[in-house]
């Protein structure tokens, strides 16, 4: 399949599309002029796409000061978008770049009944020989993917999760409740002070790992995307350049479900 850069396009809808890109980052109505410029177009050029975006609800330019804004089919596409947004299908395509990149193996995880769970692995060239795959689940305080989750959660949805169900009596006592919340401030602290959660050399001796969570349009954590391989060549320092990768992967699979945070 071709790649999308060297197929056919259509000049006229990529100029006109920069309008309603332009329209779309700006936080309030534009003049025609700072429009145009923001789009790179001459006025006289961009009025025209102006005109017919208006033909289609796409946007509209208020009466009274002239300003442009992105109209109520904007409006329409953008949630229809945001409707059909699949978290999974948005960070694969992301995970799989990852692991090109950087070579090491990449997870990605969703929050289950009984926490983070396991639904996709990307091996590295090296195996890992570690007991992941889709359906496990993962610490919430012991590994760096359950730490990322543990950041961006509320704290009684991770106290139900760790506790187990009211009717097992392998629940989890009052003690045992309170360590948790103890190390969970901990846990909070760093995760939010780096950016980014970081396992080095536990659970699993030997190997290091990092986790950063993605985020829905509603601000939401939809996943958590973990870069993990053999210490002797992954660096766990914060800020190496594997923590900068996973970092911005977790920002691009959020761009993608439509988070502007």
């Amino acid at each position: 399949m071709a790649h999308p850069k060297d197929q056919r396009a259509v000049q006229s809808i990529e100029v006109g599309g920069r309008l309603l890109l332009a329209l779309a980052a700006h936080p309030a109505p534009m003049t025609l002029k700072d429009l145009a410029a923001a789009a790179a177009l001459p006025a006289s050029r961009a009025h025209p796409y102006l005109v017919s975006f208006g033909r289609l609800g796409l946007i509209e330019q208020d009466a009274v000061t002239a300003r442009y804004a992105l109209g109520p089919a904007a409006l329409q596409m953008g949630l229809a978008c945001l409707h059909q947004a699949d978290p999974l299908k948005a960070a694969v395509p992301v995970a799989e770049a990852l692991a090109a990149a950087i070579d090491q193996t990449i997870a990605i995880a969703v929050w289950a009944n009984f926490g983070p769970t396991i639904v996709r692995v990307i091996e590295g060239s090296q195996p890992l020989h570690v007991n992941m795959r889709a359906g496990t689940v993962m610490s919430i305080l012991g590994t760096a993917t359950g730490k990322a989750f543990a950041a961006v959660l509320p704290a009684q949805k991770l106290e139900q999760a760790m506790a187990g169900p009211a009717d097992d009596p392998r629940r989890a006592s009052r003690a045992a409740i309170v360590a948790f919340r103890r190390e969970l401030k901990a846990v909070v602290a760093e995760v939010r002070s780096h950016g980014i959660a970081r396992a080095h050399g536990r659970p699993i001796p030997g190997i290091n790992a990092f986790s950063a969570p993605a985020f829905d349009h509603e601000g939401d954590a939809a996943l958590v995307i973990t870069a993990l391989g053999h210490e002797d060549g992954f660096a766990a320092e914060w800020d190496s350049p594997l923590a900068d990768a996973v970092r911005q992967a977790a920002a691009e699979i959020s761009r993608r479900l439509g988070y502007r945070g």
